[in-house]
């Protein structure tokens, strides 16, 4: 058995005959141990006998080692890698624009190119709450019928409550509805900034006219939407916008993990070394330029946004994250500042997850 250190890998063991054997772990010199040691009359895993070679990748990042096992059970496993990396897919607000009367739904699947995805979240249910309290502020229709409009149809308590414009008791007609939908989208594309400024203008006019009464509910209107935003994550966002980076420290500087439009770039050294003259900020635009376009598929996306969501809200993450709009939103000066945090972390407690393995089933 090779030397190795009690260090967080990830490892390939091939064996003489079928397919290799996968797993990660935070002690690798004892995890080998326990797999190749002879184990005559045990139940335990003894894979002594039929190992032929291993590979090991070095993880010390839980970032590095989500990313490398999975491109390692999607290079060595074929169709079967995402039983063997068990990635459940977090939820998503999905608007279904593809609707003759759009709505809302919560869902874990990325599909219909014409429907616009949110996320992801960490748990339905902070994706049901987030879905509930931005409707509050659109009559947007909630039920999941298809809708037949009919002035006989008999609504919903949401259509008595002026929350809903009520197309289904042929109150508007589609265009009417669809401009509400587009103050919505508008709204998740822009990450609430259209609703705060529409809110905002609306308060400061009614307090100039002096309407205090409406320019405090219109004050009470703009904390809520406040508060709704307060609710979503870093990493939660209209998913065509899906942009951030992570550093984590390597000798001699720090690799840069890139997710540019929901897809994960390989990862880039950044030596801490400059040139005479040379500029950490000048160097690191130089990168953004020269990384490739993405052009990713709702699939690839929802399998590189569930490796970001799993990363991102485990208890464990030792990792911090850098979103942005896109490459010409990034905040270069805060990246300066995230690279020198990784080459100086601060000291932790938190240790990383528990040793898994996969094989074909």
């Amino acid at each position: 058995m090779p030397s190795v250190d009690s260090v967080p890998a990830v490892f390939l063991i091939h064996m003489k005959k079928g397919p290799p054997y996968l797993a990660r772990t935070t002690m690798l010199k004892r995890r080998l141990s326990r797999l190749l040691a002879p184990k005559a009359g045990s139940r335990l895993i003894d894979l002594s006998g039929l190992a032929e070679r291993i590979e090991i990748w070095y993880t010390p990042s839980r970032l590095e080692q989500t990313l490398s096992f999975y491109s390692l059970a999607k290079l060595h496993f074929g169709d079967t890698y995402k039983k063997i990396v068990r990635l459940p897919s977090p939820p998503y607000l999905k608007i279904l624009l593809n609707n003759a009367f759009p709505r809302t739904l919560i869902t874990t699947r990325l599909s219909g190119k014409e429907s616009l995805f949110f996320g992801p979240f960490r748990n339905r249910a902070e994706a049901d709450r987030w879905e509930s309290e931005t409707l509050d502020f659109f009559q947007i229709r909630r039920c999941e019928e298809d809708l037949d409009p009919n002035p006989d149809h008999p609504g919903c308590i949401y259509g008595e409550m002026n929350q809903c414009m009520r197309p289904c008791q042929d109150v508007v007609g589609i265009n009417e509805y669809s401009t509400e939908v587009k103050r919505l989208t508008d709204f998740i594309e822009s990450h609430g900034t259209s609703l705060q400024e529409a809110v905002a203008h609306a308060r400061d006019r009614a307090s100039e006219n002096m309407e205090f009464e409406e320019a405090a509910r219109q004050h009470r209107r703009l904390e809520k939407v406040e508060g709704l935003l307060r609710l979503a994550s870093e990493i939660t966002t209209d998913i065509r916008f899906a942009n951030g980076v992570s550093a984590v420290k390597i000798e001699g500087g720090v690799q840069l993990y890139f997710l540019l439009e929901g897809l994960w770039q390989a990862p880039i050294a950044f030596d801490m070394k400059m040139q005479a003259g040379e500029s950490m900020d000048r160097r690191l635009r130089q990168i953004v330029e020269e990384l490739p376009v993405p052009r990713p598929t709702l699939k690839e996306r929802e399998e590189h946004l569930a490796l970001l969501s799993r990363w991102f809200f485990s208890s464990s993450r030792d990792t911090e994250w850098l979103p942005f709009g896109s490459r010409a939103d990034i905040p270069y000066r805060k990246l300066v500042r995230l690279i020198s945090r990784a080459m100086n972390p601060a000291p932790t407690h938190a240790t990383m997850g528990s040793n898994e393995a996969a094989t074909p089933s």
